[in-house]
Parts: C-alpha cells; sequence; structure tokens
C-alpha cells in the first residue's frame, strides 16, 4: 500500500486483494468526543476469536433509539482474569475487572438505527467467560438483536407481465426478540417502490418498464433492524407477449426436447400460439405443441413443446411461438451428435444460469458473485460481483461458442465486462503523471487492524517501473487495461463510484466501484469497511476512508483500483480455447478482435510479476537493505494477489502512483495464460518484451509448483 508526494500532502492508497488491511468497523459517520447526557437505547454484539491463553474481542454497539448517539463509551466487566492488551477504532482502558473503551474521533456519532464495530485484544488464564452485560453511556443495552425475517411471496421468480399491467408484490415479515414490524418496503433492484405498515404486506405497482426486474422486500422492526428478502426476477414485456422458456435448449441426434411457453397477459378471448422453426438446421423439427389454445383462464399455465432431432443432423435453429396482436417469443435449439450428452448438459444448466427468473445477473446483463444476500467471502452480500465472476462468464460464454458455433455471446460478454470492470480514462484521468522511476512511497505493511495506521517513508529506496514505457508505446495510452477487482452491482451501500463518476451518491443507478479494507490474517466480512474507489471526502471520515492508512496530516481526493490477476488469467485462458475452438469451426475472424483485447490484458497483467515497490528479487533484511530495482530485476515472474494503481482526482495536480505485490499465491498460477500469451500468434501481447515475459513466467510456474509438490515445497 502506498502513495507517493507530489504536490500536495501525503496521500495513502487502499490496496486490494491481498495485502490490503482490515480494521473490524463497519459505520460510515464522523462524530465529537463528548458524550451524550441522555440516555440511549442500544444494544451490543459481542464475538470473540479465543486461542487459549489469549483472544480478541470484537464489540458492535447498535444505536436503537430515535435520536444519534454523539459521542459513546462503552463499559463492561469480566469475571476471570483477563487483561487487555490493546485496542482500536477508540480508546480503551482497563480497571480491574472493568473495561471501558471510548470512541475515536472519527466514529463517535451512531446515526439511529447504525452500528460502530470496536474491538481489542486480551490475554487470560483458565475460563474466558463472556460480559453479562454492557452499557452505553452509562445506560444497560439489550443483548444483540436479531433482524427480522422476510420473505417475498409474490410474485414468482420468472413471471412475465405486460408493461402498464398491475404486478402484485406481497411479503411476509417476522421480528425477533420481542420486537415488532414496523414496516416492510418494496424495491425495484434498489428503487424504493412503496411502503405497507400492516399485514399482510402488500403493494401493486403499474410503473414498471420493459425489462427485467429484480425485486425486494425488505422489513424494519420496532428495534430499527432491518433485513431483505431474497430477490425476486421477473420480466415485462411492452405488450401482450408469448413467453417462453428456457431461451437455450440442446438435443442430442435421434432424441426428443421440451420448452414451455405462455402468454405476459390475460386475453379476453382465446389465443392460439404457432410454434415452428424458422431458420437455421433443418434436422430439428417441432413434433408437439405446434398448435397451442390459451384461454382467458389458462393463460399463465405453461404449455410443453416438443423438439426432436433427426440421426444425423448437428447446428442449431431458431423456433418461433407466435400469436396475433402478441410479441413472439424465440427458443435456440441446438442439435448435437448423440455422443454428446456433455454438451447437451452444458446447454441445459446454460439455460437456466442465462433464465433472469433464477437471478444470476443484473438488469444490464452483469454477472452477480452470488444469489445469496449475505456471503461470508471477499464481496459481503448478493448484490455484489468481482472480477472473478466475470471471467467465469467469459468462459461460459466460450463454452457456449464451442458447443453452438454461436460467438456472438462471447464477445458480448468481453464487451460488458470492458464497459462495467475495466476502469475508463474518466475513472484513472491522471496517469499520464506516473513517473515510472519513482512508481511509489514505501509504507509499511502489517498483519493486523491495530497496527495501522502506518507512516509513508520516502527514505526506503524504491525501484523504477520497466514496462510502463513500452506499454504506452503499444497503445497509445497512460491508461491501465485491467479489470478493477470488486464491484456493488446496485448501488446499495451508496457511493455511486459509476464507470466515470466519482462518488454520485446513493441515487445512482449503475454499477458502483468499491474497495475494502482490511483483508488479510483477520479476514472476515464482519470486520471489513466497504468504501469507493474515488475517494472525493463525501463519505468516512474527514478525509474519507484515508485516515485508514497512512494517518496523514492532510490527504488529497484521489482514486485507486486494484487487479486480482487470477481473474484477468483465466479472461485470457478463455479467450485462448475461444480462439482454438473458433478456429477449428473456421469462425477464428468472429473471435479475433476480442482475442486482441485478451492479449492486451495479458500485457498490463506483467504487473502482477513485480516486487510491490520495484525492488530487487532476492535474499534481505529490512525494508532499506532490500535495494531497488533497476528493470526486470524487481519481477519474480510468478502471479502474485495483486497489483494497483492509483492518483489525484485533481487533474492539475500531478501525481500518480502504480505498485505490484509481493505475495505470489500457488492458486493464482495460470500456466495455460502464461503459455498462450508466450506461445500463440493471436494472443501475442504488442509490447516489446510481453511475450519473452510471459515465456519466463511460464517456466517460472511450472518450477514453482514442481517445488510445491514437493518434500521441500
Amino acid at each position: 500500500m502506498h502513495s507517493r508526494p507530489a504536490r500536495r500532502t501525503a496521500r495513502r492508497m487502499w490496496t486490494a486483494v491481498a495485502a490490503a488491511l482490515a480494521l473490524p468497523l463497519t459505520m460510515l459517520g464522523t462524530g465529537t468526543t463528548t458524550a451524550q447526557a441522555a440516555a440511549v437505547q442500544c444494544s451490543v454484539d459481542y464475538k470473540t476469536n479465543d486461542w487459549g491463553s489469549g483472544f480478541t474481542a470484537d464489540l458492535t454497539i447498535t444505536n436503537r433509539g430515535s435520536d444519534a448517539i454523539s459521542g459513546w463509551t462503552l463499559t463492561y466487566a469480566y469475571t476471570g482474569n483477563q487483561s487487555l492488551t490493546n485496542g482500536w477504532n477508540g480508546t480503551w482502558s482497563q480497571s480491574g475487572k472493568t473495561v471501558t473503551a471510548k470512541n475515536a474521533s472519527w466514529n463517535g456519532t451512531i446515526a439511529a438505527g447504525a452500528a460502530v464495530t470496536t474491538g481489542a485484544q486480551f490475554t487470560y488464564s483458565g475460563t474466558n467467560t463472556a460480559p453479562a452485560s454492557f452499557a452505553v453511556n452509562g445506560t444497560t443495552c439489550a443483548g444483540a438483536h436479531r433482524p427480522p425475517v422476510t420473505v417475498l411471496t409474490s410474485p414468482t421468480a420468472g413471471a412475465v407481465y405486460t408493461q402498464g399491467d398491475p404486478v402484485p408484490l406481497a411479503a411476509t415479515a417476522a421480528a425477533a426478540d420481542n420486537a415488532t414490524v414496523s414496516r416492510v418496503e418494496f424495491y425495484d433492484d434498489t428503487t424504493l417502490l412503496g411502503t405497507d405498515t400492516s399485514s399482510p404486506y402488500t403493494l401493486s405497482t403499474s410503473s414498471l418498464t420493459a425489462g427485467s426486474h429484480s425485486l425486494v422486500a425488505k422489513a424494519y422492526d420496532s428495534l430499527g433492524a432491518s433485513a431483505d428478502s431474497t430477490p425476486v426476477g421477473i420480466t415485462v414485456a411492452s405488450g401482450p407477449a408469448v413467453v417462453a422458456s428456457p431461451a437455450q435448449l440442446g438435443v442430442q441426434q435421434g432424441k426428443s426436447g421440451t420448452f414451455d411457453v405462455k402468454l405476459s397477459t390475460q386475453p379476453n378471448a382465446n389465443v392460439t400460439v404457432s410454434v415452428a422453426r424458422t431458420d437455421g438446421n433443418t434436422g430439428l423439427s417441432v413434433t408437439g405443441g405446434s398448435s397451442l389454445t390459451f384461454t382467458p383462464s389458462n393463460w399463465n399455465t405453461a404449455q410443453k413443446v416438443t423438439v426432436t432431432a433427426d440421426s444425423s443432423g448437428t447446428g442449431s435453429a431458431t423456433f418461433t411461438a407466435s400469436a396475433t396482436g402478441h410479441t413472439k417469443a424465440t427458443v435456440t435449439v441446438t442439435q448435437l451428435a448423440a455422443a454428446k450428452e456433455y454438451d447437451a448438459r452444458f446447454l441445459e444448466l446454460y439455460g437456466k444460469i442465462t433464465d433472469p427468473a433464477n437471478g444470476y445477473f443484473s438488469p444490464e446483463g452483469i454477472p452477480y458473485h452470488s444469489v445469496e444476500t449475505l456471503i461470508v467471502e471477499a464481496p459481503d452480500h448478493g448484490h455484489e460481483t468481482t472480477s472473478e465472476a466475470y471471467s467465469y462468464l467469459i468462459w461460459l460464454q466460450a463454452m457456449y461458442g464451442k458447443v453452438t458455433g454461436d460467438w456472438s455471446k462471447f464477445n458480448a460478454a468481453w464487451t460488458i465486462m470492458e464497459k462495467y470492470m475495466i476502469p475508463t480514462h474518466a475513472d484513472q484521468p491522471t496517469n499520464s503523471f506516473y513517473n515510472a522511476s519513482k512508481p511509489a512511497t514505501y509504507a509499511p505493511e502489517h498483519d493486523t487492524p491495530n497496527e495501522y495506521p502506518a507512516k509513508l517513508d520516502s527514505g526506503v529506496p524504491v525501484g523504477s517501473d520497466p514496462i510502463a514505457g513500452e506499454l504506452k508505446s503499444a497503445y497509445g495510452t497512460d491508461d491501465i487495461y485491467g479489470m478493477h477487482w470488486l464491484q456493488d452491482v446496485d448501488n446499495v451501500y451508496g457511493y455511486g463510484n459509476e464507470p466515470g463518476k466519482c462518488e454520485a451518491g446513493p441515487t445512482a443507478t449503475g454499477p458502483s466501484y468499491i474497495n475494502t479494507f482490511q483483508r488479510g490474517p483477520q479476514e472476515s466480512v464482519f470486520e471489513t469497511i466497504p468504501q469507493p474507489t474515488c475517494d472525493a471526502f463525501k463519505y468516512g471520515g474527514p478525509n474519507g476512508y484515508l485516515d485508514l492508512f497512512t494517518g496523514d496530516a492532510s490527504y488529497a481526493k484521489q482514486w485507486k483500483f486494484t487487479n486480482a490477476p487470477d481473474a484477468d488469467a483465466r479472461a485470457v485462458q478463455a479467450a485462448y480455447w475461444a480462439d482454438v475452438w473458433a478456429k477449428e469451426q473456421g469462425k477464428s475472424g468472429e473471435v479475433s478482435a476480442t482475442v486482441g483485447k485478451a492479449a492486451k490484458m495479458g500485457d498490463y497483467l506483467r504487473y502482477s510479476m513485480y516486487d510491490k515497490y520495484f525492488k530487487k528479487i532476492g535474499n534481505c533484511v529490512g525494508p532499506s537493505a532490500c535495494p531497488a530495482g533497476t528493470g526486470k530485476d524487481a519481477s519474480h515472474y510468478l502471479m502474485s494477489w495483486y497489483y494497483a494503481w492509483g492518483g489525484a482526482t485533481d487533474t492539475s495536480a500531478g501525481w500518480a502512483w502504480r505498485i505490484g505485490s509481493s505475495h505470489t499465491h500457488g492458486g493464482y498460477q495460470n500456466p495455460l495464460a502464461a503459455y498462450a500469451l508466450s506461445s500463440n500468434a493471436d494472443l501475442k501481447p504488442k509490447s516489446a518484451t510481453g511475450q519473452a515475459d510471459w515465456a519466463k513466467s511460464l517456466d517460472r510456474q511450472l518450477e514453482f509448483y514442481r517445488w510445491l509438490q514437493s518434500d521441500e515445497g
């Protein structure tokens, strides 16, 4: 982690994937240290990580009242010999068995319904019994309160409605711990549709636009806790429409497959739907359900269409379901060789993954990292995604091209990744000020949150960046062509760092770049702090989130991105196979432009091969003793945990930085990507030394794997 001094006072950058640090903190606001005289309503959640002779305690204070708490003092007592070692996110002290924690200067205000987390480390012997009670500003707090349980019962997943028709929303909600449900809010993604304050909780809306929608119910209880339901995906058609599902189907030679057909809206009279092959492979034909009748009573009940494959043909065909006065629906059916059971299963699964009803994609077509609401992983909730998810989408669509011969979806997957996950020039506006002879200012890297902030040290020598010049020469830009690693797809946190925008706020509708602090030895979604990639001091403390890092007297507004090399390498790997499979089909020209972009991504991916501060690779003790690199002697040629880059938001400020990572990662190596970038002509990087670097990386990665499998490794 680092930043480099230029015209402004020192700045501190966040770097994400490996060495990024984590303070166990969850609140955003700042406040005074003066205690509030009035009594408070609160709850305290107490969690420990115990190793027998010591433990860390994480305590989350939640304001259950209707007024903000301005300045807090937490007190509690142990019954054993627990002894305080140090604390974080507040000032900690101990007198006898009584422990006191007071807010820091930047986390003193707890808004109504909000929470703040603080923590400390203790030693002990014998029994480590949890405290029986807690008090904030002298008021005894309730125990940790469980949020309400919310389920969206209507509409059903996959339902299709006609624009203008009412969409009925209904939810059940139950509160815990003797609380009561105060209201249920209904959302279209993150847009509030309406609120109901009494059970049964319902809402009818006719305002949804044509397209895919993700509907959510959110319940609030009388103690201020809230919880979302699992999202339900529906489709709104622009007018009366025929609905067919799934949109993709694979049928082996001599076998049959089925898809469902229904209507989007109730008709006034019977409607006849005709289904026929309209183009493509003549070896496929409708053998059942070519004419379907829907009545005003059964219009929403699916009827099946059977498609049968002959014994010899292969290839895809389009089947169209049409009815007078209704928008048509199409299904792509691919005939597969009799032995291609794997391909048939792939297309069946592909249809489920891409079905909007199953919730794997946002309305923009962005793949969610998970459909679950809470994720105990790098992203912490189901509205987020990662560069990893984008890379798997690209791989999925490469497989689809292999099976069907249709490469448009592979190209589209790369395009959506490029649009939403590779920062635009507006996102990284000051790269032209980057000085390759001094890429960054050294800052020490620590294992635990309580060791931060860590001061910058300009006295530690750093090396030079040997690839910046050749990348600019090859691609005509100072900007980095690599994926940022983490994104709040639906802007749930409200930072609004849309591509090309900085802290646009909670009303922003597009996906928002985010970072997280910390990820390290104490990694946990319950101890990380989501934050914007572009820190304009609109959120967080007086200096945004920068006070977490280096403790400087002042900071400059800045942007910063981090790349997860395994994801970019996986995207390159998928592009390699797309190139191979398209050539086998005589369609290499259909993927050549995308494969060229993958080669470019691989060129920039070489930053992950370098020491964090471009120091020479070798044995040395202490940061000052490790000599600065002078070129490729700073490269270990292995895939490391991240590379990162950033700079000032002020385009006249004149500074930017780049770093590699000193942490090589057994799971991040990708010998196939290294092979492709060094040996495949279509994936050859344009830079002067890119191909040679990847050839050396291939050798080094294979050596690394051999060593890991040895007794020594």
